[in-house]
C-alpha cells in the first residue's frame, strides 16, 4: 500500500482518493473509519443528553421498542429507531445482524458457526451475539471470509 499527501495552500477542502485494483475488506474498512470520524449520535442516560461519536459504539440493539446502544463500558438510550441509526451508520462500517441488531463490524473479536446457519460474535468486549443466517453470508462476505 502507498500513501501519498500533498499539501495545496490552494485547496478548498479535503479530498481522498484511493485508488485500488479492486475493493477489498481493508479498503472498506479504511472507508469507513474515514466516514465514522464525523459520526456523532444523540445519547441519554440517567437524564443526560450525550454526543456520542460512532467510532465508540460497538453495538447497538432494540427491545421492548426501545434503542440502546453500547460501548465498551457504558449503555446509553436513544431516541431513534434502530432503522433510523442503520441508515446514518450503514456507510461507516455498521452491519445488520438480525432484526433487533446492529454491529460495528471493527469491534468483531471472532465468529462461529452456529445451529441453523446462524454465527455467533464475540466482540471485543466479550460479549457475544447472534447473527441470524439471513445476515450471515453478507457478514462473511463483509468481513472477507468468503468471497
Amino acid at each position: 500500500m502507498k500513501i501519498s499527501i500533498n499539501v495545496k495552500d490552494e485547496a478548498d477542502d479535503t479530498q481522498i482518493t484511493i485508488d485500488c485494483r479492486r475493493l477489498t475488506p481493508e479498503i472498506e474498512k479504511i472507508i469507513a473509519m474515514l466516514r465514522m470520524l464525523d459520526q456523532q449520535l444523540t445519547v441519554m442516560k440517567a437524564g443526560e443528553t450525550y454526543l456520542l461519536d460512532a467510532a465508540k459504539i460497538i453495538y447497538i440493539e432494540s427491545v421492548d421498542r426501545k434503542t440502546f446502544i453500547y460501548t465498551v463500558d457504558d449503555c446509553f438510550e436513544s431516541k431513534l429507531k434502530l432503522y433510523e441509526i442503520e441508515e446514518r451508520l450503514c456507510e461507516s462500517g455498521f452491519f445488520r445482524a438480525g432484526k433487533s441488531c446492529i454491529v460495528q463490524l471493527r469491534h468483531i473479536r471472532s465468529l462461529k458457526t452456529d445451529v441453523d446457519r446462524k454465527l455467533r460474535l464475540t466482540l471485543e468486549n466479550g460479549e457475544q451475539l447472534i447473527v441470524s443466517r439471513q445476515y450471515a453470508e453478507e457478514l462473511k462476505r463483509r468481513l472477507g471470509v468468503i468471497k
